[in-house]
C-alpha cells in the first residue's frame, strides 16, 4: 500500500488534488492511504514552498499546481 500525502492549506486546489488521487486509485484498484496535511511545519519538512504538493511514500513528487492524470497514475504504480 502506498502512503500519499497532499500538502496544502485545505484550499479548493488541494481538495481537488486529493479527490483526483482517491478517484484514480479506486478506478485502478490500487490501495492507498491518503493523508491531507495542512500544518506549515509538515510542508517545511518536505521543503515545499508552493501548494498543493504531493508526497508518495515520503518522497516529494509534485508541488505548485494540480497534477495531470498521467502523473498521478505514474506515482501510484
Amino acid at each position: 500500500m502506498k502512503i500519499v500525502k497532499v500538502l496544502g492549506s485545505g484550499c479548493s486546489k488541494c481538495e481537488k488534488v486529493a479527490q483526483s488521487i482517491s478517484a484514480i486509485a479506486a478506478e485502478k484498484k490500487i490501495e492507498i492511504e491518503l493523508i491531507k496535511e495542512t500544518s506549515p511545519e509538515a510542508m517545511m519538512s518536505y521543503g515545499v514552498m508552493r501548494t498543493p504538493a504531493v508526497v508518495v511514500d515520503e518522497q516529494l513528487v509534485h508541488s505548485g499546481s494540480i497534477p495531470h492524470r498521467e502523473d498521478i497514475e505514474g506515482w501510484l504504480q
